[in-house]
């Protein structure tokens, strides 16, 4: 019979504790760095105060530490509400509280705009951040189909998706932030998405035919 392996509570928090260091050591590279491009293993590293095989026994590579990253930022950022908005029963409703979530979301954290972006030089960044967009795509998608039922046509649909997917982006409230308060940029994006579901809840928009 083989030995049973045992880890000490110590060194089990010890290793929580350094996992935690070297997350907000990124986190903190990530909103001060003069580039994006010096973001790796090694100045994470020398940022938390451990050693780069520390770093890469925790995450496993540059895009682990990446994912643990914006694993953090999302759960402060509030996006594990997302979830309640998704079991409202009015769909319209949870579509303008996720617009909410994520207008909260995007002002909350300045690495949030660092990473978007780095997508345009970096494509280790880009391919992390679209696969995490593409998860509020497939949200807007659910949202879509209960709100369209069965009368609006597969390109009406198509339409709505990417309207409200490209109007609930970072880009988006980035570049409406100018002038605006966050609550201002959420009432204008909303808005916007309500014109978006017309074509779906009227079926007999010239759009929809």
């Amino acid at each position: 019979m083989p030995p049973r392996s045992y880890v000490s509570p110590a060194r089990s928090a010890a290793a929580a504790e350094t996992r935690e260091r070297v997350i907000e050591a990124a986190s903190r590279t990530l909103r001060e760095g003069e580039s994006i491009a010096r973001f790796s293993l090694d100045t994470v590293a020398k940022a938390a105060g451990v050693t780069r095989l520390t770093v890469y026994n925790q995450f496993g590579s540059r895009r682990g530490l990446l994912e643990a990253v914006f694993d953090e930022i999302a759960r402060h950022g509030g996006l594990h509400q997302l979830a309640d908005a998704m079991a409202m029963a009015d769909p319209c409703a949870a579509l303008d509280r996720m617009v909410e979530i994520f207008c909260s979301f995007w002002s909350r954290d300045s690495a949030v705009g660092r990473l978007h972006d780095a997508m345009a030089t970096d494509p280790e960044f880009a391919e992390a951040v679209s696969e995490r967009n593409e998860r509020r795509r497939r949200a807007v998608t659910a949202l879509i189909d209960r709100i369209a039922g069965k009368t609006a046509s597969p390109q009406a649909r198509k339409d709505a998706v990417d309207l409200i997917f490209a109007l609930t982006s970072y880009p988006t409230f980035a570049s409406l932030s100018a002038g605006r308060s966050r609550d201002e940029v959420c009432r204008v994006v909303q808005g916007a998405c309500h014109a978006a579901l017309a074509p779906l809840i009227n079926p007999s928009s010239p759009r929809n035919g």
